[in-house]
């Protein structure tokens, strides 16, 4: 039985870490079960509420003809060393992780993909804020987590307005630090991500100055060691995970209020929070190509954190893909499933 996390508004759901975060953070991980049979052995990294979890509640970890092992980290960075150091053979991450492993040299391949709206990153001001544009931000304070997806969103939405990131007073900040300082009036704003979002507006704690919708790409990965995809028996594994984990993801539309108990359960998330985050970013998701588009708009990615020094060398990002599982899936440019919000 897994343990219960500390409430939400006292850390950040490590299901939301992996997914978010590419700066320093927490390295620990946890070996996990295994599911299945047979002779091939994939080892999967994860996170609280990720893909074991999602697979497990859409009945889709039966009948498997070779075994999952499972482990479970807190942050993408160390799940994507542990891809690097050939102790993980897969793994899933969002849109920054890799560029800063790939900004390190790691061996990784990106090998399937999911788009889906980015209202759920947002950046956020509290209720009685003067601020009502992000081009009054300003000579103001913003919070946000150094390397992360909401780093990213923040300086794609101030360039958007004419400004630059040295325009601002930036307060670099993990998370659950972040959320204190937001919600003791330390900061001007909050540059963050779901399932934070949720909770600050279902707090009534603040409210959403603009979102990422149209600004960043809205991107998700599984990222592969490059050995284990020379393994010709442990390719056709990946090969069957990743269409397992589409239709799972594909099950959340349906589900949403089953998969939010599920999440809520495994992260120590409120449940009416986890609905909300589901409904605005979960249930957006649908399965791309890894495909021209897609490297092109990480690459944009990757030049900014470059530009800004805070990855060390030019990063080609075409390098770190592997498009043998694209299959007949659409272009990385699909429209994402409607957002209910909240």
């Amino acid at each position: 039985m897994r343990r219960r996390l500390a409430p939400a508004a006292l850390l950040l759901p490590l299901a939301l870490l992996l997914s978010a975060c590419g700066g320093n953070s927490a390295a620990s991980t946890s070996d996990g079960g295994t599911d299945g049979q047979g002779d091939v052995t994939i080892n999967v990294g994860d996170q609280k509420g990720g893909s074991e979890a999602i697979l497990r509640a859409a009945g889709e970890l039966k009948n498997l003809d070779y075994k999952i092992k499972w482990s479970t980290f807190t942050s993408g960075p160390p799940l994507l060393e542990a891809v690097n150091a050939k102790a993980v053979d897969i793994g899933g991450v969002g849109n920054t992780p890799p560029v800063f492993a790939a900004g390190a040299g790691s061996k990784i391949k990106v090998v399937a993909a999911w788009h889906g709206t980015s209202k759920g990153d947002t950046i956020l001001v509290p209720n009685g804020s003067s601020l009502k544009n992000p081009a009054q931000l300003k000579g103001k304070s913003v919070a946000v987590a150094q390397g992360s997806s909401a780093h990213f969103q923040l300086v794609a939405n101030l360039k958007k307005v004419g400004l630059k990131l040295s325009d601002v007073k930036v307060k670099y900040l993990q998370p659950a630090d972040a959320l204190a300082a937001f919600t003791a009036g330390k900061v001007d704003a909050w540059a963050v991500w779901d399932p934070y979002t949720s909770q600050v507006l279902k707090a009534k704690q603040g409210r959403v100055l603009t979102d990422g919708d149209g600004v960043t790409n809205g991107l998700t990965f599984q990222v592969a060691a490059p050995d284990a995809l020379k393994d010709k028996k442990k390719a056709a594994a990946v090969k069957d995970y990743l269409e397992r984990l589409r239709r799972a993801y594909t099950w959340v539309y349906d589900h949403e209020q089953e998969w939010a108990k599920v999440w809520a359960k495994d992260t120590g998330l409120p449940e009416d929070v986890a609905l909300a985050a589901v409904k605005r970013t979960y249930t957006t998701r649908v399965e791309v190509a890894v495909d021209k588009p897609l490297i092109a708009s990480e690459q944009e990615i990757a030049d900014t954190f470059t530009a800004l020094k805070l990855i060390p060398r030019k990063v080609d990002f075409a390098d770190f893909t592997d498009t043998r599982f694209n299959g007949d899936l659409p272009p990385s440019t699909t429209a994402p499933r409607p957002s209910e919000g909240s």
